[in-house]
């Protein structure tokens, strides 16, 4: 195993090691995203804050749409789907094309309070990335894209990856 600090202080580790510290810092992202999303809207949690930025970028998706893009239960995502809509941040409507599926779009208030939650997380990697150049910017950017880039997906036998459930 090569082991060699870099300027910033960093250890590159061999290829097993380096996997096993990416899986350990990501599922450690993922605990701090969920725990700084409580705080950022009383309404919002982080996965209504996913579901409802997939919305806005998709209008008039289906819930489909979304278990299949999140690699999770169609009942899973529908319970989800009923929270938003109770909440009165989600609607859902007639597919115009096809009357028997429904479509969802941003309510009003569901574009105010998406805006509010963009805004502070916008603030929050602002200020947590505020000491990193350009350059690494750009380079984490490029990482996680190629990270989240379709057909990297390993999953089980069903087809679905292996995933912690958003519930």
């Amino acid at each position: 195993m090569y082991v060699a600090q870099d300027e910033a202080g960093y250890v590159a580790v061999g290829r097993d090691a380096a996997l096993e510290i990416i899986q350990r810092e990501m599922t450690a992202f993922a605990r701090r995203a969920r725990g700084v999303a409580a705080h950022m809207h009383p309404e919002l949690s982080l996965v209504s804050f996913t579901l409802l930025s997939h919305v806005e970028f998709q209008p008039g998706c289906r819930a489909t749409d979304l278990a299949a893009h999140y690699l999770l239960d169609k009942s899973t995502i529908s319970r989800q789907v009923s929270v938003l809509e109770r909440a009165g941040l989600v609607a859902r409507s007639a597919d115009p094309v096809d009357a028997r599926v429904h479509v969802l779009h941003l309510t009003d208030h569901g574009v105010e309070v998406l805006a509010q939650v963009n805004e502070a997380r916008r603030r929050a990697f602002r200020q947590r990335l505020a000491d990193w150049g350009e350059a690494d910017l750009d380079r984490f950017a490029g990482y996680l894209l190629r990270y989240n880039a379709p057909g990297g997906e390993t999953g089980d036998e069903s087809g679905r990856e292996s995933v912690p459930s958003i519930e």
